[in-house]
């Protein structure tokens, strides 16, 4: 069992270094194989075929975080919403900027779309849900579209992260440095007390 589980890891995991390299249109279940080091029979015994495996690494290649991931591992104990949302934020700032294979997919997503994107844009979507039923409820931010609000926040940080292959530097905060990340990662926890502070 240990064996087919390292061998379907291992599968997943070509899977990502060649779409990072390549881009959707030049895999295919033989080059995932080559990558792999694996006959293709393999493939095709653990996934069925391209599209589940394309499925399984939209949910299980490590190319997105887990909810827990981004949490920090604190799923439950936030007092407030702006606590909660401000974790969740910085967890996929954090997560984000350590996964380079993931930037790279996401680069490439901007102008391409296909099945695997569209099953990994279906995977955050479904996270995403599943994230907004965890927060906590805050009487005080029934005024404001939480979603909206984390969607434009999480947008920025996702194009930031994204941005800082082509910039150094974006209205003057410094991608290169964790100085500048750290500077990105306060901001985000003021953005997310004042928009959901009571309203005035």
């Amino acid at each position: 069992m240990r064996d087919s589980d390292e061998t379907r890891k291992g599968i997943l995991a070509a899977l990502g270094r060649l779409l990072a390299e390549k881009g959707f249109n030049q895999v295919g279940i033989n080059s995932v194989a080559r990558e792999a080091g694996v006959d293709k029979v393999l493939i095709y015994r653990y996934f069925g075929g391209m599209a589940q495996l394309l499925r399984d690494f939209a949910v299980q290649g490590g190319f997105w975080p887990t909810i827990s991931q981004l949490a920090g591992g604190q799923l439950q104990g936030f007092r407030t919403l702006a606590e909660a949302g401000t974790a969740m934020l910085n967890g996929h700032l954090r997560e984000l900027r350590a996964r380079p294979l993931t930037q790279e997919i996401m680069r490439w997503e901007l102008h391409e779309r296909n099945e695997l994107t569209d099953e990994l844009a279906r995977h955050r979507e479904q996270q995403g849900i599943e994230i907004m039923a965890l927060l906590p409820n805050d009487e005080k931010a029934a005024h404001v579209d939480v979603a909206a609000a984390a969607a434009i926040i999480h947008a920025g940080i996702t194009y930031l992260v994204l941005r800082q292959k082509t910039a150094d530097v974006y209205l003057g905060v410094d991608l290169t440095s964790d100085e500048g990340w750290l500077r990105i990662s306060k901001s985000v926890a003021h953005l997310m007390r004042a928009a959901l502070g009571p309203e005035e």
